[in-house]
């Protein structure tokens, strides 16, 4: 990673850039740019991204991005093929005991849809109790006004 961070550095200062001008062009931070160039890829969270941030810094230098890419495939590949075994059988271990998977792309529609379902209950219910209580009223008052099959009027 060290050497790639030196060759986009190298070509940078070639062409009198600053870093806070690549920075503004690319629409990342200047210590983003420190860190790429310094080869610390522990800055960047996901390597994915820092990936297409190092292709993308090739390319507006007018570097091979291809070539880059592919330095920054090998360095990852020997990255992460230094896990040891202990540190994968203990992800095995944890995975198995987690059945759920938790994700913060995981929709659980689950309890929104009960909740859902409960308000339209509710509002059913509701509808039922105010159509009963009308229809006894107004039944109520039909049966207040007839006296023996008679209808009562006010008479002046």
């Amino acid at each position: 990673m060290k050497e790639i961070g030196e060759k986009l550095k190298s070509a940078r200062e070639s062409i009198g850039v600053s870093i806070e001008e690549v920075a503004e062009d690319l629409k990342l931070r200047p210590s983003q740019i420190e860190n790429i160039e310094s080869g610390n890829s522990e800055a960047f969270k996901d390597m994915f991204y820092l990936k297409y941030f190092i292709r993308d810094y090739a390319k507006y230098l007018g570097l091979n991005k291809e070539d880059l890419v592919d330095e920054f495939n090998e360095y990852l590949f020997d990255y992460t093929s230094r896990l040891s075994l202990d540190d994968i059988k203990r992800a095995k271990k944890t995975k198995s005991e987690n059945k759920k998977i938790k994700s913060p792309y995981t929709i659980e529609r689950k309890s929104k849809v009960s909740i859902i379902m409960f308000g339209i209950y509710v509002l059913v219910v509701l509808l039922v109790i105010i159509t009963l209580y009308f229809l006894f009223t107004l039944n109520k008052d039909d049966d207040d006004n007839f006296v023996e099959g008679t209808v009562i009027t006010d008479s002046k």
